[in-house]
């Protein structure tokens, strides 16, 4: 047993899958979301170039889901996104607010910094 701050699932074979990492997890009415899986469905719309999911404080459910998104199609609407995510989700898993940007921030090495998006979401 160590730290190491992620979080695993153990299939029935007994092989540990890393999900995602416990500080960026969203407590959303009580379920857990992960960014990266929300992040997975996004990626795969053709308008979408990038994005990246956040917990924003959230009077109803204690914490929603703030999707940041870098449009590889111009053209790309906040509602088409959201109708394509109301497809793909579970309602809770759901971006409840997305914001359009010209690019998102990121570390040397290319990773985006979610950290960085916290803050400015706050």
């Amino acid at each position: 047993f160590f730290k190491s701050g992620d979080i695993g699932i153990m299939d029935a074979q007994g092989y540990v899958r890393i999900v995602d990492r416990k500080k960026d997890m969203m407590l959303v009415s009580g379920f857990n979301v992960y960014p990266t899986e929300i992040e997975q469905v996004v990626n795969m719309h053709p308008g979408v170039l990038e994005c990246a999911a956040v917990g924003v404080p959230d009077a109803k459910s204690g914490e929603a889901v703030k999707l940041f998104v870098v449009k590889s199609d111009p053209a790309l609407a906040e509602e088409d996104l959201a109708s394509y995510c109301a497809q793909q989700m579970t309602a809770y898993k759901r971006p409840r607010i997305i914001e359009f940007r010209d690019e998102l921030p990121k570390s040397n090495v290319g990773k985006i910094l979610r950290r960085e998006l916290r803050t400015q979401a706050a």
